[in-house]
């Protein structure tokens, strides 16, 4: 079943439904309060700061996982630490309990090459990011808050937020 931004019930009643015996019984019924994308990220155990403000419509199979999610345009920003980063405006991929999979649209500036974000897992308190050849580590707290595109986490100072790095990109 596709859901969409026009399409609504909390991931956590869908999910507990469709464990239940009444799923084979009923049709289920969508109403015009969706989860947003945020709450949906949640119900898979990611911090929604992963995603930056301005996500305006998604869509999610919920049987493969498959996702899209949309902002208004192709958002840039800085973190501390030398990292930029940039979504396209189409962000999509596979996700699962703990684990972003086939990543396209999200990419990180390293020295002076994008990278592509192909992956992210959550392992306890700790969020890894996966360009393929390398990987990082970072404590899931940096992502409690969303960044804004253009000044990141910090858009009241206009100062470059910090970004508390476990591990550098290492070889993977």
């Amino acid at each position: 079943m596709a859901l969409n931004r026009t399409t609504a019930i909390p991931l956590s009643l869908i999910l507990l439904f469709l464990r239940s015996p009444l799923a084979t019984s009923f049709p289920l019924t969508i109403t015009n309060d969706a989860p947003s994308a945020y709450e949906i990220l949640q119900g898979y155990n990611f911090p929604v700061g992963i995603l930056p403000k301005g996500v305006v419509k998604y869509d999610l199979d919920e049987s493969t996982g498959r996702f899209h999610a949309y902002l208004n345009g192709t958002c840039i920003f800085s973190l501390e630490g030398s990292y930029q980063l940039k979504y396209k405006s189409t962000i999509s991929g596979i996700i699962s309990n703990n684990k972003l999979t086939d990543l396209s649209g999200i990419s990180v500036k390293v020295f002076f090459l994008w990278l592509n974000i192909v992956e992210v897992t959550r392992d306890d308190d700790e969020l890894g990011f996966s360009v393929g050849i390398a990987s990082a580590s970072f404590p899931i707290d940096n992502f409690y808050e969303c960044p804004q595109c253009g000044c990141g986490l910090d858009c009241v100072n206009g100062k470059v937020s910090k970004l508390r790095v476990k591990s550098s990109f290492a070889s993977i």
